[in-house]
């Protein structure tokens, strides 16, 4: 596996350690949704697995990670309609998704090892 790719998984799992620390206590969606410098937080770090995300895929289409186009979705609206980031549909991708993507950067990281 080449360097860069180590790279952006390192960067993906970086950013989702970052997303767990940021809501740690945070228990419920009324307590994110109150939150802003937690929210800010949250979307700056999805926006960068996004850009790694893509990075990745335009180095190596193959790659198994569910959902990997539409995590780029996500960080090009996060992005580009900033004014209409919808904090319901980001909460949900954080308990829904996030802990899945975890797992699969886990288990390709682990095949990285040299």
């Amino acid at each position: 596996m080449e360097d860069a790719v180590k790279k952006y998984l390192l960067d993906i799992w970086e950013a989702i350690g970052h997303i767990e620390g940021f809501t740690e206590g945070v228990a419920s969606f009324a307590a994110y949704e109150k939150n802003l410098m937690v929210r800010r937080a949250v979307e700056r770090e999805l926006e960068i697995i996004g850009e790694a995300m893509n990075r990745l895929l335009s180095m190596d289409a193959q790659l198994e990670i569910a959902h990997a186009r539409r995590i780029v979705d996500l960080r090009n609206r996060v992005i580009h309609g900033y004014d209409k980031v919808d904090n319901a549909v980001i909460w949900g991708i954080l308990k829904r998704h996030l802990p899945q993507l975890k797992t699969e950067i886990e288990n390709l990281r682990s095949g990285t090892e040299d």
